[in-house]
């Protein structure tokens, strides 16, 4: 049999969604990404102001792609990942919230414990939006979560989101170094 032999058949497999919980606050509303949140998203990662401490430039539209698809990634295979952050009076993006488990190359490590993560838009910073975002996440991973523990990690120069961390219960048990850059690792439960 040669390769002009062979028949070959495209099977469209039915998109198989992850299950991903919306939640809500008094002023904001968390829900799973769609493909159309790529505008938003893209806007927000490629603000210096947002990423001076993330990572230290401006993601690229590629990148702000794979970081969503990594998000949804995150839900189908490990039961949860990232929220959209949105206004709920004005269903505005205003950024993101979520656990992950990004296999980081930081010592020391906290492997299968999920990590915290937020971000939002320049425009929303100052108004609490972060705070009542990582409570509301908080309050669904204490229930949800297999791990009672969940950690983060924090720029030293990130004053405004070490104050949502100990806000949300979060304490310093270390700091190190990640991608060249000093971080500060906080551990809650």
């Amino acid at each position: 049999m040669t390769s002009t032999d062979i028949e070959t058949e495209t099977t469209v497999l039915p998109r198989s969604q992850p299950t991903i919980p919306s939640l809500e606050t008094n002023r904001l509303i968390l829900r799973g990404h769609r493909s159309d949140d790529l505008i938003e998203c893209l806007a927000m990662w490629s603000d210096p102001i947002v990423t001076r401490f993330i990572g230290g430039k401006p993601s690229s539209e590629s990148q702000t792609w794979a970081r969503i698809l990594n998000y949804v990634g995150h839900w189908h295979l490990m039961g949860f990942g990232y929220w959209v952050v949105e206004e709920k009076a004005t269903r505005t993006f205003v950024g993101e919230v979520g656990f992950a488990d990004f296999k980081r190359d930081i010592t020391p490590a906290y492997p299968q414990i999920p990590e915290l993560g937020w971000a939002f838009a320049s425009r929303a910073h100052g108004k609490g939006f972060a705070t009542e975002a990582v409570h509301a996440a908080l309050s669904w991973a204490d229930c949800h979560l297999a791990s009672k523990r969940t950690v983060c990690i924090i720029n030293p120069e990130n004053l405004a989101s070490i104050r949502v961390a100990n806000k949300s219960g979060y304490r310093e048990i270390n700091r190190t170094v990640y991608n060249e850059s000093p971080i500060i690792q906080f551990s809650r439960g």
